[in-house]
């Protein structure tokens, strides 16, 4: 039988694009926003993973769609010669919503894996290597997150909300939570998730609700922030 030609990656990024982005409110997909001359709300989604690999890392991208975004398909031939890209529709069986969409990207992944957001964007002079940073640190610890400091309750009720403390020199995850309806006692939200391949069976449940949420005791990484565009154009 012939092998494969295909090598095996060395890390896995789900990248969920199946989303209508409806408090978006504008006729293209969110992520193919403008932000400046050739440069969009994805590609700067994504420099962390083009960092990934740049590192040397052979980097599988899982993008989860819907035939409402082959627009966002055919954009990212851009990124062809940069990652191995499997592209995989929503499976309903898997549920609708965004863990819907990560258990469907699960099977296709290897090795330990990255959820990255077309819609968020981790800014600041140090970001660009923090995913790795944070891939390296899930090693060692299971879990790690890319997280921003926020106070704000009603930016909270709209993003994964986080309890960061200091913890023997380290910050880490003491509660988390995705939308809380009561956002007092978290001071962070995450913009991105780095887990082993033994733990990420769990990760649709960091957005799922009804479930224990696997990034209490997680690695936080702090950056300087997060913007979330799934928000109205204006």
């Amino acid at each position: 039988m012939q092998s494969s030609s295909t090598p095996v990656p060395d890390v896995s990024v789900i990248l969920p694009c199946a989303g209508y982005g409806t408090r978006f409110g504008a006729p293209y997909p969110k992520e193919l926003h403008c932000l400046a001359p050739g440069v969009t709300v994805l590609d700067r989604s994504l420099e962390g993973v083009v960092e990934l690999a740049k590192s040397g890392l052979n980097v599988r991208l899982v993008i989860v769609f819907g035939t409402h975004k082959l627009e966002t398909v055919s954009y990212l031939a851009r990124y062809a010669d940069t990652f191995q890209m499997v592209f995989v529709y929503q499976n309903e069986s898997c549920g609708p919503g965004l863990d819907g969409a990560i258990r469907s990207a699960l099977p296709m992944t290897r090795g330990p894996v990255a959820l990255v957001l077309p819609d968020i964007v981790v800014v600041g002079s140090d970001t660009p290597g923090k995913l790795l940073h944070a891939l390296r640190q899930a090693e060692v610890a299971g879990w790690c997150v890319v997280a921003a400091e926020e106070r704000n309750h009603d930016t909270l009720r709209q993003m994964g909300a986080l309890a960061v403390a200091e913890v023997e020199g380290v910050l880490t995850v003491g509660a988390a939570t995705d939308k809380p309806a009561d956002p007092s006692g978290f001071n962070a939200f995450w913009g991105m998730v780095a887990v082993t391949q033994s733990e990420a069976h769990k990760l649709p449940d960091v957005v799922a609700t009804g479930t224990p949420n696997p990034l209490a005791g997680a690695v936080a990484l702090m950056v300087e922030g997060i913007v979330n565009f799934n928000t109205p154009t204006g």
